[in-house]
């Protein structure tokens, strides 16, 4: 699972058929410490209504072709939550 930040949205009017209804987002993935961009942005589908600006959860591979519904869904990434807030122990990573 990682921490993103949602920063647009795919539309493709045309697509692979299992994808009909689902939503496609642009997320930069997050160092979840500083909120820092750590890879480059990637498209999830989002099952949950997530929008530009939030922080989300993304699950990737098998996890993400099952959240999404279905095992023969083609995706590699979906989004399953929307960060509210976070809470870290600083001094358990010394």
């Amino acid at each position: 699972m990682q921490i993103a930040k949602v920063i647009g949205t795919i539309w493709a009017t045309r697509k692979e058929e299992r994808l009909s209804g689902l939503k496609l987002l642009i997320v930069k993935p997050i160092n979840i410490l500083d909120e820092k961009e750590w890879r480059s942005p990637y498209v999830a589908a989002d099952i949950i209504g997530a929008g530009v600006g939030e922080t989300v959860l993304v699950v990737s591979g098998s996890s993400a072709r099952s959240a999404a519904g279905d095992m023969h869904t083609p995706v590699d990434a979906t989004v399953v939550g929307i960060v509210d807030d976070k809470e870290i122990d600083t001094s358990a990573l010394d």
